[in-house]
C-alpha cells in the first residue's frame, strides 16, 4: 500500500491518506480528484490561512502581544522557538504533505495521458499539470523563506537549503540540498509551469493557480535570490496584464465599500491574482482569529495581538489603508485597552451574514501590488539603479491607496530602501513578508513597549541577521531514522 505525506518522519506518507498502489489516479476524474484534494490542501489553518501567514510578522516587528493574551505564538512573540515547536512543526509538515500529492500527481498523469482518447481531456491534463508545478513550487518556497538563511548569490552554493522530494514511489535521500540548487528546483518547477499553463486562460480573483499566478510567484522568488532583472522582467509580464486591475480606494464599488475595502470585506477583487477558495461548509483557519477573538462572547474583543504602534502611525490621514485595516475598540479585558484592532481579517461578510462564520477571510496568495512593490525594488538594486522608473511603480499603487489626489512619491539613493520597506509594511501588513524582509535585508529591530502589552517581549531587540530569523528544523525531522537532515543554528 500507497501512502500519501507523516509517521516518523514529515516526508514519509500520512497513513489517514493512503492510497492503495495501482488504484488511484488511472483515469482522468481520478487525476481531477487528486487536483481537487491538493487545493483542498492549501486550506490548512496550519499554512496560508493561519501559522504561515501571520506568525512570521508576529515573531518580526509588527505587533505586540497583550496582557492575558492566549499564548498562541507565544514562542514566536519572544524569539524562544525550539525544534518541538507545534505551529513550526505543522508548517513543515503540512508543507510536505503538499508536495507528496503533487509527487503523486506528476508521478502519474503520463500513463493517465497516455491511455486518454479525448483530445479536450489532454489538454486538460496538461493545464492541471502545470497547476500541479506551480503548487508544489509555491511551497518549496515558502519552505525556503521559513527554513533557510536569505539567498546570496556568492554563498547560495554553501549554505543549507530544504530536503528536496521530486519523487512519490522511489525512495529519496533526507538530506537538505543546498540554497543554490533549492531555488533551482523552484526555478524548474516554474519553467515547467509556465510553459504548461497560458495566459489566454487569466482570471482575476482565481481559485486555480494559473499562468499569471507563476510569473508572480517567479517575480518574488527571483527579488528573493537578488536577480533583479529577472524579478522585473516577471513582474512586468503581471502589471502589464490586462486582467487585474490594482483595487482603487478613491472609488466606490458600493454605497458601503470602495474596491479596496471590497477586496477584505468580500475576498473578491480584480488585483487578486490567486486566492484560496472558501465556503461556508468548507474554508481553513480563521485569519482574524488572534487579532479580535471576538467569539469569546460576541461582545467584545479580546485580541492576543494588537498593531504596533508605529505601524499605526505609518499612516498618513489621507492613506486609505488605515481605514480599511483597522478599527478602534475598546477590548473586554479588564485593563480597558482601546486600540485600532486589525480588521483586515475580520471576516468574508458573506459568511458573517449567511453562517455567522466571523473572522475566516480567504487568503490572497498574490495580489497585483506585490508586484509593483517587487519591480520597484528590483528597479532600485539594478547595477545601474532606476530610481525614476521604482517612483512610478510606488506612486501608481499609492495613487490607488490616497485620497485628496496624494500618493506621488520619490525615491532616491538615499531613501528608497526605507521608503520601499515602509510601504511593504502599510501594504503587505499581516500577509506574512516581514519576517523574511528582514532576514533579506539584513535589518534587526528593537520593541518599545506599549499600552498594555505583554512585558515579557515588549523590550526586545534583535540584531541583524540573528539565527533565529531562521526557524529551527523540527527535531523529529533530525532524529528519523535514516535522517541526514542538518540542523540550523536556531536548532542549537
Amino acid at each position: 500500500m500507497l501512502l500519501v505525506g507523516a509517521t516518523s518522519s514529515c516526508l514519509d506518507k500520512l497513513p489517514e491518506s493512503a492510497i492503495p498502489e495501482g488504484e488511484a489516479m488511472q483515469t482522468f476524474e481520478d487525476a481531477e480528484q487528486i487536483l481537487t484534494g491538493i487545493y483542498a490542501g492549501l486550506k490548512s489553518s496550519s499554512l496560508f490561512s493561519g501559522t504561515l501567514t501571520v506568525m512570521p510578522d508576529i515573531q518580526a516587528d509588527l505587533a505586540y502581544a497583550v496582557e492575558d493574551f492566549s499564548n498562541t505564538y507565544g514562542p514566536a512573540w519572544l524569539w524562544n522557538i525550539l525544534s518541538t515547536d507545534t505551529d513550526v512543526e505543522s508548517v513543515y509538515a503540512g508543507l510536505y504533505a503538499i508536495i507528496g500529492r503533487c509527487n503523486f500527481f506528476l508521478e502519474r498523469v503520463d500513463q493517465v495521458k497516455a491511455q486518454e482518447t479525448d483530445v479536450d481531456n489532454i489538454d486538460y491534463l496538461d493545464m492541471y499539470t502545470g497547476e500541479i508545478y506551480t503548487v508544489r513550487a509555491l511551497c518549496y518556497s515558502k519552505l525556503l523563506e521559513c527554513f533557510c538563511k536569505a539567498y546570496d548569490p556568492e554563498t547560495a552554493d554553501k549554505e543549507l537549503g530544504v530536503v528536496l522530494r521530486s519523487k512519490y514511489s522511489e525512495p529519496e535521500p533526507m538530506k537538505r540540498a543546498s540554497l543554490k540548487a533549492s531555488y533551482q528546483f523552484v526555478l524548474d518547477d516554474l519553467k515547467m509551469a509556465e510553459s504548461l499553463l497560458d495566459n489566454d486562460y487569466d482570471q482575476y480573483n482565481t481559485i486555480y493557480a494559473t499562468a499569471a499566478a507563476a510569473q508572480a510567484l517567479h517575480a518574488r522568488v527571483a527579488l528573493y535570490m537578488q536577480d533583479w532583472q529577472t524579478a522585473i522582467d516577471y513582474a512586468t509580464k503581471v502589471i502589464e496584464n490586462d486582467v487585474f486591475k490594482l483595487a482603487d480606494g478613491t472609488v466606490n464599488y458600493s454605497e458601503t465599500d470602495t474596491y479596496l475595502t471590497y477586496m477584505w470585506n468580500y475576498d473578491s477583487s480584480f488585483e487578486i491574482i490567486w486566492k484560496i477558495g472558501f465556503t461556508t461548509t468548507s474554508y481553513g483557519g480563521a485569519l482574524g482569529q488572534v487579532f479580535l477573538n471576538s467569539n469569546r462572547d460576541y461582545t467584545y474583543t479580546y485580541p492576543d495581538y494588537v498593531p504596533a504602534e508605529w505601524v499605526l502611525n505609518s499612516y498618513t490621514s489621507n492613506d486609505l489603508r488605515y481605514n480599511a485595516y483597522f478599527y478602534q475598540y475598546t477590548t473586554g479585558y479588564a485593563n480597558g485597552l482601546t486600540w485600532p484592532l486589525l480588521i483586515k481579517y475580520f471576516g468574508n461578510r458573506n459568511f458573517i451574514s449567511s453562517a455567522n462564520i466571523y473572522m475566516v477571510s480567504m487568503p490572497k496568495l498574490f495580489r497585483l501590488a506585490e508586484q509593483y512593490l517587487i519591480r520597484a525594488e528590483a528597479y532600485c538594486n539594478l547595477p545601474t539603479p532606476n530610481y525614476s522608473a521604482a517612483s512610478k511603480d510606488l506612486t501608481a499603487l499609492r495613487t490607488k491607496r490616497f485620497s485628496g489626489g496624494a500618493g506621488a512619491v520619490t525615491v532616491s539613493q538615499s531613501n528608497w530602501k526605507e521608503t520601499i520597506s515602509e510601504e511593504r509594511v502599510r501594504e503587505l501588513y499581516m500577509e506574512g513578508f516581514r519576517l523574511n524582509d528582514l532576514k533579506r535585508w539584513h535589518m534587526g529591530f528593537e520593541r518599545t513597549p506599549q499600552s498594555c502589552s505583554l512585558p515579557e517581549g515588549s523590550s526586545l531587540k534583535i540584531e541583524a541577521d540573528d539565527p533565529r530569523f531562521v526557524w529551527p528544523i523540527p527535531r523529529h525531522e533530525l532524529e528519523a531514522p535514516g535522517s541526514e537532515i542538518e540542523p540550523n543554528e536556531s536548532n542549537n
